[in-house]
């Protein structure tokens, strides 16, 4: 085989492998996407309102009151729009450092609604706020999977757990997601991250039962020299752990050679 087949063997996986991601990504806002355009209908319909009373209304108070209300409706729809507009940007292979904290909520606006029309608490718990280099879009996209999935697997309603920390002797930043579901079969474990497996069946809507989100995920934090587990107990719930490294690849290499140095 010429190493110009090589070649163009390597672009057509790398090709292959962008489109995978971005159509599970558009398939993960697909999922939420009912419930965002749920949740800017009824901000319109506030703007509306609280516009036409505030025209009419003579109290001052009451004007100021309504006016108070509009700008908080607005606030929240350019909330909503930013996490969207981040969600979709081109994706780059290119790392730099990010907040953890900031994905993070970014991804939970826009499944807040989502969450709640399931009957779904959410249990934030941010013990510091790590960066990280990551591929910010990318990580957005594992942690939105992961939450769908929690919901999905918590039919009747429940409590998602998102939990973020840094664990300095690791040099990692971690991330948790739990959910008080049905669980994983013991049996299924070992085969969770496999492609194309799944114990799901598509909805209505065609949504979940590819078998190929969990597979995706791993290869994104696995593309960021972090690591991804999960640990579930039949009846009770499921967890997925994300470790992602604080520095980039390059740093801890150099940190290595230094210590190398010193001895």
């Amino acid at each position: 085989m010429s190493p110009n087949t090589i070649l163009e063997q390597g672009s057509e996986f790398e090709a292959l492998k962008a489109q995978l991601l971005q159509a599970q990504k558009l398939s993960s806002v697909g999922a939420i996407a009912s419930s965002v355009a749920h949740e800017f209908n009824n901000i319109l319909t506030s703007l509306l309102n609280y516009t036409k009373l505030a025209m009419k209304s003579q109290d001052e108070d009451f004007r100021n009151q309504a006016l108070d209300k509009i700008l908080k409706s607005s606030q929240r729809a350019a909330t909503i729009v930013n996490s969207m507009l981040g969600f979709a940007r081109k994706s780059s292979v290119k790392k730099e450092p990010v907040s953890l904290a900031k994905l993070l909520d970014e991804v939970l606006v826009l499944t807040e609604k989502d969450l709640h029309k399931h009957q779904i608490k959410l249990n934030k718990i941010i013990h510091d706020e790590p960066t990280a280099p990551v591929v910010a879009v990318h990580i957005e996209q594992v942690l939105l999977n992961l939450i769908i999935n929690a919901r999905q697997a918590m039919k009747s309603g429940g409590t998602l757990k998102v939990e973020l920390k840094t664990c300095p002797e690791q040099e990692v930043a971690e991330i948790i997601v739990s959910d008080t579901g049905h669980g994983i079969q013991p049996d299924n474990l070992r085969k969770i991250f496999d492609p194309f497996f799944t114990t799901k069946d598509p909805d209505n809507n065609n949504q979940g039962g590819t078998g190929l989100g969990l597979s995706v995920c791993r290869q994104i934090i696995e593309n960021h020299q972090g690591r991804m587990r999960v640990e579930s107990i039949l009846g009770k719930g499921t967890s997925f752990i994300i470790k992602l490294p604080l520095k980039a690849e390059e740093e801890t290499q150099n940190t290595f050679a230094e210590t190398l140095k010193t001895l």
